[in-house]
C-alpha cells in the first residue's frame, strides 16, 4: 500500500511568499489535480506520476480539463479541486443566497455573539431614489433601538431580532470548483445587484487560477426566469389560508414498518417485498428491539444508521430570519422558501419584554413595516433589505429521519438558542405521533444519557460536555 497527501488548502500568503522565493512557475494551480485524477480511469501510470506530469505540462491540463467536462460532460473532476474565500461586509440578506448551496463549507460572523456595529448595506435598487432617505432612516432607528437593548442589558442574541436583513456580516467559504461554476450561474442570473456583483469578483479571483475547470458562468433564462414564468402560469385570485408555526404535512405513512424492513434488507439479506411482510407481521416489541440494537453502541454524537433515511416527513413552518439564520445551515433536508412577509407577524424575545422593552420594540416593528409598504411598492427586492431578523417568512422543508435525528441533537440541546430550539421540539413533537418508533432515541444531545439509559439501563460510555 502507497498513500500519499497530494495537496491541501495554503494561505494565499504563503503561496504569494512561495512564488517569490522559488524560480518562476506556471503550476501553483489546483487545475494540475482535476487534470491528473481526470486521467486514472484511461492512464496506467501511478497517481503520483500522473500529477507530476501535469505540474510540468499546466496549458496541457488546462486543454485536457476544458476538453474532459465540456466535450465529455464530466463536471466531476472540477470537483478535486478546492477554494476558500473570505467574503467580507455583505448584507445578512445575501449571505441567506450564498449558503443556498448544499456541498460547501461556510462559517459566518454571529449575530449571536458578536456585538454589532451600524454598518448596512443601501442596495443600488434604490440608491439616488425618493425612498433611499426612507430606508437609512428606517435602519437607523432599528439600530439606535438595538444600542439601546444593549445598554438594558439584553445579549447580542436577543437584541439582533431588530437590526436589519441589510447589516453587513462576513463568512468563510470552502467550494470546490464545480459548485463554484454552479453558484456563479446562480450569482449572475439573481436580479440583485448585490449578488450580481459579489459574483463577477468570486468569478475574477477564480477564473485567473483555474481557468479551465470553470467554464459556464454567465447568467441564464432558466435560473433567471424559470420562477418568475411558474408564478406568471398559475392565474386566479389567491387568499392566503393562515397557518400555525410549525405544521406537519405530509410523512412515510407507515414509517415504523418501512424502517424495521428497510433494517431487515441490510442484516438479513432478503429481498425488500419479503422484509416488508416481515415487518408487518412483527410484534410492537420486536420492532423496539431491533431499532435499540441500532443505537446499543451509538454516542451522542453518532449518525442513526443510513436506513433511518427511507422515511422522511414534510413541515410548513413560518420562522423569523434569526431562526432562519439557524435552520439553513442543514443543508440535507429538501428547504424552499418565500420572502419576508411583514403579514406574517414579527418575532419578539422573551429578553427584550424582561427589559420593559416590548412597546419599543412594537414601535419599532410599525415603523419598518410601514417603511416595507412605501420601498416595497417602489421596488419590492431592496424592501426585503429593511426587514429585520424578527420578520418571518413561510419555509416548507422535506426531511428524513436520520436528517432530523441530528437537527434535534443540536438544536433541541439545552444549549442552543432559544427560538430554533423551540422550532426543533415541535418538528421532533410531531414526528413522535407519526413514527414513534423511528424516534425512540431523538432529542436534545443534552437529554441523550437519559434516553439511552430508558432503553439499556446505563448510561453511553460518552456524555456530551
Amino acid at each position: 500500500m502507497k498513500v500519499l497527501l497530494a495537496g491541501y488548502n495554503v494561505d494565499t500568503e504563503v503561496i504569494e511568499d512561495l512564488k517569490k522565493t522559488s524560480r518562476s512557475r506556471q503550476d501553483v494551480t489546483p487545475e494540475t489535480l482535476s487534470a491528473s485524477y481526470a486521467r486514472i480511469s484511461r492512464d496506467p501510470r501511478p497517481i503520483d506520476e500522473l500529477r507530476a506530469a501535469a505540474r510540468q505540462e499546466v496549458e496541457k491540463a488546462r486543454k485536457s480539463n476544458s476538453a474532459i467536462i465540456f466535450k465529455m460532460g464530466h463536471h466531476s473532476i472540477a470537483e478535486h479541486a478546492v477554494f476558500n474565500f473570505d467574503i467580507i461586509d455583505v448584507s445578512r440578506l445575501a449571505l441567506e443566497e450564498i449558503e443556498k448551496f448544499r456541498l460547501c463549507s461556510y462559517t459566518e460572523k454571529s449575530q449571536r455573539y458578536q456585538k454589532l456595529e451600524d454598518n448596512y448595506l443601501v442596495p443600488d435598487e434604490i440608491k439616488g431614489t425618493k425612498v433611499e432617505a426612507l430606508f437609512i432612516g428606517t435602519i437607523k432607528q432599528q439600530n439606535d433601538f438595538y444600542q439601546l437593548l444593549i445598554g438594558k442589558g439584553v445579549e447580542p442574541e436577543d437584541a439582533r431580532y431588530v437590526t436589519s436583513l441589510a447589516t453587513y456580516g462576513q463568512l468563510g467559504l470552502t467550494i470546490n470548483a464545480r459548485n463554484l461554476e454552479f453558484a456563479f450561474r446562480r450569482f449572475a442570473s439573481n436580479p440583485s445587484s448585490e449578488i450580481q456583483q459579489l459574483g463577477r469578483k468570486m468569478y475574477g479571483l477564480a477564473h485567473a487560477i483555474a481557468p479551465s475547470i470553470i467554464l459556464f458562468a454567465e447568467a441564464n433564462d432558466y435560473d433567471r426566469l424559470t420562477y418568475k414564468t411558474m408564478g406568471e402560469a398559475i392565474k386566479g385570485p389567491w387568499r392566503p389560508v393562515e397557518g400555525k408555526g410549525v405544521g406537519l404535512v405530509n410523512y412515510t405513512k407507515a414509517a415504523d414498518e418501512i424502517l424495521v424492513a428497510a433494517l431487515l434488507h441490510t442484516a438479513k439479506q432478503l429481498p425488500y417485498k419479503d422484509c416488508l411482510v416481515l415487518a408487518k407481521k412483527m410484534g410492537k416489541r420486536a420492532k423496539i428491539r431491533l431499532i435499540e440494537s441500532c443505537f446499543k453502541y451509538a454516542e451522542f454524537y453518532d449518525r442513526p444508521l443510513r436506513e433511518f433515511e427511507f422515511i422522511d416527513l414534510t413541515f410548513d413552518l413560518v420562522v423569523s430570519a434569526a431562526c432562519f439564520g439557524q435552520l439553513k445551515r442543514h443543508r440535507m433536508m429538501s428547504l424552499t422558501v418565500q420572502n419576508y412577509n411583514p403579514a406574517l407577524g414579527a418575532t419578539m424575545p422573551p429578553a427584550v419584554k424582561k427589559a420593559g422593552a416590548e412597546k419599543e420594540f412594537g414601535k419599532i416593528v410599525k415603523i419598518t413595516n410601514d417603511a416595507f409598504v412605501k420601498i416595497n411598492q417602489y421596488n419590492s427586492l431592496a424592501a426585503q433589505y429593511v426587514l429585520t431578523n424578527a420578520h418571518r417568512r413561510r419555509v416548507l422543508v422535506k426531511i428524513n429521519a436520520r436528517e432530523l435525528y441530528h437537527f434535534s441533537r443540536l438544536r433541541e440541546d439545552v444549549h442552543a438558542q432559544w427560538d430554533i430550539q423551540h422550532l426543533s421540539a415541535a418538528m421532533t413533537a410531531g414526528a413522535k405521533k407519526v413514527m414513534p418508533l423511528a424516534m425512540l432515541f431523538i432529542g436534545g444531545k443534552d437529554k441523550y444519557p437519559q434516553i439511552f439509559e430508558a432503553h439499556f439501563g446505563r448510561e453511553p460510555n460518552v456524555r456530551p460536555l
